[in-house]
Formats: C-alpha cells, sequence, structure tokens
C-alpha cells in the first residue's frame, strides 16, 4: 500500500519505503501481507530554502530540515518503523535515492530496528524479491557525493547569484552546471550572427545508358581537383564546357559493408533520440520514462514496470535480458539475426552502475501493451523495446558501388554513389538512419549532408559510353554553425562530460524557467537577458564558469562516490577560488556592455551606461542620482511570438507570446482594442481563463464594499472587491444556510452564462492544454499556422 493509507500499520512486518505511490503500488503487488510497503513521496529532508545550509567554520557540515508538508510523511514513517521488525530502503539506485535512503535512516534510528538498503534495476517481481534476498547497508561515500553536489549548487547560488543583483537586477540566479550551458549556447549563437555566407555552385548531370537507363551523378572534379565553383558566371562556362564533351563510365569499384547495430539506450542517447524522433523535451522524456519504469496497469496482470532504471549512462545488458532477446529475435526472425551486441563503451565518465535502460521483458512487446498503455507512453515504450532488440541483432550487410564518369579528355569526373542491402539484421526493427548518422556524429556544430545515394543501372559496365541527357547548375550557401537543439544541448554536455543522467533533463528546463533561453522551431535562442547574464559571468568568473573546470568538478564527484576524494577537499577546491574572485569583482564589476560607453549629453561629466530591470534595459548616466538623464534602447524590449492561437474573445486577434515583469504570457495581438491575457504555468502550460467573479449583495467584514464569490479548489469563497487594497474574506461556513443556499444557486447560474472557453488553433483544431507554449508553437509551425519569417521580419522593423 502506499502512503495514502489513513491508518497505515506496520506491525510484525518487514517495512519498504520507497520514493513514490506509484512505485510502491507495483511493488506491494509482488510481496505477502509480511511487508508494508510505503511511499516517502521523493526527500523528506533537504538543506534550507533560504540560506546556504553550509556551516563554513566546520568543513561545510550541511544542515538538513525536515521539508515543508512532510512533517505526516515523517511521522507515519517512525510510527511504522516502531510497529515494523525490519526496515528496508529501495529508494532509486542512484546518488539521489542513497541520499533520500539516508535521511529516511537517520530519522527513524529511534526505532533500533535493523535498517537497510536494497536495490533493483527494474521492478520486476524476480528483481524485486532477488533485491530483498539482499540487503547491504547504505553507502556514505555515494551520499556525500550527492552532498558535495548540492554544497556547490548552493555555493554558486548563494554567491554568485546576489552579484548579478547588483549588477544587473534582483531576482537574477546562477547555476554551477546551468550557467556554463547557457555559455555555450551563447557562444554558438554568436558564431551564427557573426557567421559570413559564401556561395557555391554544385553541378548534377542525368546519363543514360545504351540500354535505356538513366541515372544521376555529380561532378567532383576538375583537372583532377576538387571542385570549386563560386558563382553563376563560371558555373555556365562550366556547363557549357561540359555539355560539348563525351562521357563514358571511368571505374565502378562494389565494396560489402558492415553496419553495426546501435547499442541499447543510455540516458543520454534516449533523450537526444525521443526529441529527435519523437519530438518529446527532455524533462517529458523523462517524466514518462518515469511512469514506465514504476509500473503501468496491465488488466488482469496489474501494475508492471515495463523499462529498466531510466537514469544510466551504461550501455551493458545483463545476461539473463541478452538470453531472452536472443530467444525472441531467433523465434522471430531466425538466428542469422542474432547478434552478441556492441561491448559496453569503456568511456572513464560512465559509472556502469546499472544496465542501459531496457524493457524489462522482451516478450511484452509494443504491440501487446499499446492498449495499457498513453500515446505518449507507447511512443517511447516502442523507442526503447525498438533500440533494445536492434542492439541484440546482426549487422546489417550492405554493398556500396562508385561510379565514376569522365569526358573524353578527362577533364571532368562525375561520381554517383548506391547501395543495394545485401541482408537488413537490425534494420528491421530499427532503420532510422538519420538517428543513427546523427549519433555517430562528434560535432553538434554541423549539419552534415550526406552524400546523396542514387539508383544505379541494372547493367552498368566499363568504358560504357553514356549520354548527358540533363545537367542542372545547383547554387548554394555556406551554412552557419547548427544552433543547439534539446537533444544536441546534451549530446554537447555529454561530450564534454558535463552533467549526469540525473541532471541533463534539468538544465534546459532550468535556463528557459529563469528565461534566459527560448526554443523556436525546435533551436535554442538565448534570450538578450540571457546573452547579458552569460556575458557578465563570463567576464568576472572565467575559470569558474568554463567547460574545463565544469567537467572536472564532474570527476571531482565522481571521485567522492568511489572514496577516493574527500567532500570538504572537493568544495575547497571550488569555494576558495570562487571568494577571491568575487572580493575581487565585488566592488569592481567587469561589465563589457559598457565598454566604450559615451559621455553623458546632459552632464558632460558621466558616462551614458546599460541599466537592467526587470522589464527589459536602458541607457542611463553613471553620476546618477545627480544626473538623470535616460535613453531607451531598442533592442531591450523581447520580441512577441506568434502562436497560432486563436483569441478567445474578440475572435479576430491570435494570441501571440509575450514577456512582461513576471514572465511570459499570452495576450491578444488586437490590443488595445481586446485586451485578453493568458497566463501560463511554471511549466510554460496555458492556464485555462478564469470565470469572472460574481458580485454578491454582501458587506465586506473590513471595509464594507460587495464581496465577490469565486469557485476554488475546495468550493465556493468570498473575498473583498476591492482587492488588494482590501485583503478582506467571509467564511463560508459561517453564513446561515438559507443565504448559503441563494447565492449557491446564483452561482450556478453565473456558471450557466459564463461557461469555460476552448481555445481552438487558427484552424480551428483544439488546443491541446496539456502541453507547453513552445511545444504549441513547433507544431503549430509545423502545419504552416504561423506567418513566413520574412512577414515576421517586417512586422518587427514596423512594430
Amino acid at each position: 500500500m502506499a502512503s495514502s493509507s489513513a491508518t497505515p500499520s506496520a506491525k510484525n512486518k518487514t517495512l519498504i519505503v520507497v520514493e513514490s505511490p506509484s512505485k510502491a503500488k507495483t511493488i506491494n503487488k509482488y510481496l505477502g501481507n509480511d511487508y508494508k510497503v510505503f511511499a516517502s513521496v521523493g526527500h523528506i529532508k533537504d538543506l534550507p530554502k533560504k540560506e546556504i545550509g553550509l556551516d563554513f567554520d566546520h568543513h561545510y557540515e550541511p544542515r538538513y530540515e525536515i521539508i515543508a508538508g512532510k512533517e505526516k510523511v515523517v511521522r507515519q514513517l517512525k510510527k511504522l518503523s516502531r510497529e515494523a521488525n525490519e526496515i528496508l530502503i529501495a529508494t532509486d539506485p542512484d546518488r539521489e535515492g542513497e541520499a533520500i535512503a539516508w535521511h529516511i535512516a537517520n530519522e527513524v534510528e529511534e526505532s533500533r530496528k535493523p535498517v537497510r538498503r536494497i536495490l533493483f534495476n527494474e521492478i520486476t517481481k524476480n528483481a524485486v524479491r532477488d533485491a530483498i534476498s539482499e540487503p547491504r547497508q547504505i553507502d556514505y561515500r555515494l551520499v556525500r557525493s550527492q552532498q558535495t553536489r548540492q554544497g556547490l549548487d548552493k555555493i554558486v547560488g548563494y554567491k554568485i547569484s546576489p552579484f548579478l543583483w547588483n549588477v544587473v537586477f534582483r531576482g537574477l540566479s546562477a547555476g554551477r552546471v546551468q550557467s556554463v550551458a547557457l555559455r555555450l549556447i551563447c557562444e554558438r549563437e554568436n558564431e551564427v550572427e557573426k557567421f559570413e555566407p559564401r556561395e557555391y555552385w554544385t553541378l548534377f548531370a542525368d546519363f543514360t545508358t545504351a540500354s535505356g537507363e538513366t541515372f544521376s551523378a555529380k561532378l567532383v572534379k576538375i583537372n583532377g581537383r576538387d571542385v570549386s565553383i563560386p558563382n553563376e558566371r563560371e558555373a555556365v562556362a562550366t556547363a557549357e564546357a561540359i555539355m560539348s564533351s563525351l562521357f563514358g563510365v571511368h571505374d565502378i569499384s562494389s565494396r560489402e559493408q558492415q553496419r553495426k547495430p546501435p547499442s541499447a539506450f543510455t540516458t543520454s542517447l534516449l533523450q537526444q533520440a525521443a526529441s529527435n524522433q519523437l519530438g518529446f523535451g527532455s524533462k517529458k522524456t523523462m517524466r514518462i520514462a518515469q511512469q514506465l519504469y514504476e509500473g503501468i496497469e496491465l488488466g488482469p496482470d496489474g501494475a508492471t514496470g515495463l523499462i529498466t532504471y531510466m537514469r544510466t549512462d551504461s550501455t551493458r545488458i545483463s545476461n539473463e535480458a541478452a538470453a531472452q532477446a536472443r530467444s525472441y529475435i531467433e523465434e522471430q526472425f531466425g538466428a542469422d539475426y542474432c547478434g552478441e551486441g556492441r561491448k559496453p563503451r569503456s568511456d572513464k565518465k560512465a559509472q556502469d552502475a546499472h544496465e542501459a535502460v531496457r524493457p524489462t521483458s522482451v516478450f511484452r512487446t509494443p504491440k501487446a501493451m499499446k492498449a495499457y498503455l498513453t500515446a505518449e507512453q507507447y511512443k517511447l515504450y516502442e523507442l526503447i523495446w525498438k533500440r533494445f532488440v536492434a542492439s541484440r541483432m546482426s549487422a546489417a550487410r550492405i554493398e556500396q558501388t562508385r561510379v565514376d564518369v569522365t569526358d573524353h579528355e578527362q577533364r571532368f569526373l562525375f561520381r554517383a554513389n548506391g547501395s543495394k542491402l545485401l541482408f537488413p539484421g537490425f534494420l528491421s526493427v530499427y532503420s532510422d538512419q538519420k538517428e543513427l548518422d546523427y549519433e555517430a556524429r562528434k560535432s553538434t556544430r554541423d549539419d552534415e549532408d550526406k552524400e546523396q545515394v542514387v539508383q544505379l543501372p541494372k547493367e552498368l559496365k566499363l568504358n560504357e559510353k553514356l549520354d548527358l541527357k540533363k545537367l542542372d547548375k545547383k547554387q548554394s550557401f555556406t551554412r552557419p554553425p547548427a544552433r543547439y537543439t534539446e537533444a544536441s544541448l546534451v549530446k554537447e554536455l555529454d561530450n564534454y562530460g558535463i552533467g549526469r543522467p540525473s541532471t541533463y533533463a534539468a538544465i534546459f528546463s532550468t535556463l528557459q524557467d529563469r528565461r534566459y533561453v527560448e526554443l523556436q522551431k525546435r533551436k535554442i535562442i538565448p534570450t538578450e537577458l540571457g546573452r547579458d547574464v552569460s556575458t557578465i559571468l563570463v567576464a568576472n568568473f572565467p575559470d569558474l564558469f568554463n567547460v574545463s573546470f565544469t567537467a572536472k568538478m564532474e570527476d571531482e564527484l565522481d571521485r567522492v562516490a568511489a572514496g577516493k576524494d574527500e567532500y570538504e577537499e572537493v568544495l575547497d577546491s571550488f569555494y576558495k577560488p570562487l571568494e577571491n574572485a568575487l572580493s575581487e569583482r565585488k566592488n569592481d564589476p567587469v561589465l563589457p556592455q559598457n565598454k566604450g560607453a559615451e559621455v553623458c549629453d546632459k552632464c558632460g561629466k558621466g558616462r551614458m551606461v546599460v541599466k537592467w530591470t526587470s522589464s527589459g534595459k536602458f541607457l542611463g548616466c553613471s553620476e546618477y542620482p545627480k544626473c538623470k538623464n535616460i535613453k531607451p534602447l531598442a533592442s531591450s524590449r523581447p520580441k512577441a511570438r506568434h502562436t497560432g492561437i486563436s483569441c478567445p474573445v474578440c475572435g479576430d486577434g491570435e494570441m501571440v507570446l509575450r514577456d512582461g515583469r513576471f514572465g511570459p504570457f499570452l495576450a491578444c495581438s488586437n490590443y488595445p482594442k481586446c485586451n485578453t491575457i493568458l497566463n501560463l504555468d511554471k511549466q510554460r502550460r496555458i492556464q485555462p481563463m478564469k470565470t469572472p467573479p460574481l458580485e454578491t449583495d454582501l458587506p465586506c467584514p473590513k471595509c464594507g464594499a460587495p464581496l465577490y464569490l469565486r469557485t476554488g479548489k475546495r468550493g465556493l469563497w468570498l473575498g473583498c472587491s476591492k482587492f488588494p487594497k482590501c485583503r478582506g474574506r467571509q467564511a463560508w461556513g459561517q453564513l446561515e444556510e438559507d443565504t448559503r443556499t441563494r447565492w449557491e444557486a446564483a452561482m450556478d447560474q453565473h456558471l450557466a452564462a459564463h461557461p469555460q472557453v476552448t481555445l481552438k488553433m487558427k484552424d480551428g483544431s483544439p488546443v491541446n492544454m496539456q502541453l507547453s507554449i513552445d511545444e504549441i508553437i513547433a507544431r503549430a509551425e509545423e502545419q504552416g499556422l504561423l506567418p513566413a519569417e520574412e512577414e515576421q521580419e517586417k512586422e518587427r522593423v514596423t512594430s
């Protein structure tokens, strides 16, 4: 049973503590009446929210307190531990789970009952029972590693954030890993803006054989040198020379190539593939994966965990799972399709604490599970299942053929590449070549163009004469470095060794929540605020907010977990350089935005420097308050973004995404004629329009103004119509019964007259309120509901 039980009891039982109620429900199904499963619902203790919580005079020792709202959970834990025979803590098998287990163990210590730790990589009957039979002690090294990470993050938050408040504006925050990710995003954006495209031309020819078969080939060499055609004039001259030439087959070469199967998913690869193939953000991917891991109701079989633990940097597969996959593949495809799988990567950064992400049973096929899963759960499960099966299959065999075509003088060399699938192997299950090519790339800078593969003639002979039927000239321009997507940002961080499986999803969502970045057409774009913050942090703390130092700190955390480094030493190595840098910059911050600031045209003494507010920035005299000269900056207001959502009030306007003092919101494009506004929640999902309050004839007990009647989570409530000037309230339960009856009837009529408004896209389809506004915009772009970029640019210029 989960912690929702009214009066849970563990008398004469073994108490098993997990984090989530759904996990508790699944585990409870596998155990008998001798066990009581209780959910702590995540952490029960944490560092104080409003202070740093580290004792700098006593070895940085953390000071924990019970999380607000968890007092009842702790009381129940203590009661159950006193009743139980023994206590097994089954929190997640990672550093965070180990820290939760340690806090729980400390709280139930007074029960004087044996407290041990159990671990399982998957929530299945065998895995749970095997874990119970092999309990161990809590690994304090892992706890110390989690404390080290938390301590580092707290130091950055409580030391750097006030610095930003002083030089920019209050309320900003900095993060140890997030700030480095922001730096990477901003530096890539700078490269994109500075990039100057270079024109080049490509020539393609269609050749026909004597038997009438046609194939296309690309011009690759002229007079033995790689093609370089910089402009149309040279392209036309080259084409004219080609058209007057005679061509024939110069060379035909074929070779058999093996395409190895991919490894099973790590957390990083899962997030990247889900982003590229399903359009899922990292946070969404991990949320759905958590559901699949903790257990899905499978009809009469009850709750069952469908995948193994989803936070892992290992590609290892257990012998049992490999044997099961082999059995399935042999049964479905034949023995020739069975493979041994790739050897687990020997990456020093990989902890290899868990297996790769895989289905708990390969025989639970996506098709068989579809009826029990939501659409999103099904898509992710299918992706994980296919990838795992493919990873245990044999390599695909492909015949690659290259045909070189030259003219009679051998000035021009055209090349065509063809391929023939000899044996499909793993491609029978997982054939997304675009994703596999993406994973093979080391760099995230370029959107690489694969060499075009064409259908070659069946009969083609050496020295065979060819007829040039058509010649196409294609103008192109070199492209700037590719902006980061969520997938490529995770890939970059993984390549650098920054962050770990448990942190990838939070990095981007944190930057987005802080309004440092935004998502446009699935590309991560830094906001003006984000760029300013990154520029200031890098200018003042270059040795702390860089890739190599952050990667080194991640290695230090791993060394603490392995018992090779001490908690205090690692915090010292970070805190002392930070304190030195802060003491240097506290009264003399470096602000690159003010380099070369002009002299104030009013007082002639000060300089017009950039000053920030929560709603934008402006130029102000450095002699303020003696001189109050200010000037606007054209770029200080963030650009509004089209969403494709029709205004629910006026119907003619479109709800556009704007950034205000209190964060992003949606506003009608017909403002000020229509002042409709829709708010967003912390996940950037649209909050439904609220029903207007009903004015009553009941007086406010404080000021006498009429009270408003509203509906809330706990029912009807009365508040003063003069809010926020007056915060008077009237308790609904204290009204006379006939008064309550009268106003309940009036409220029913009021709600009927103001039905819940359904938001619609410009094409009339309903808005999916479960999606974030960024996902809604991305889908609207794909469906052509937003104006072209050229039209949007005109709007920006005219506004």
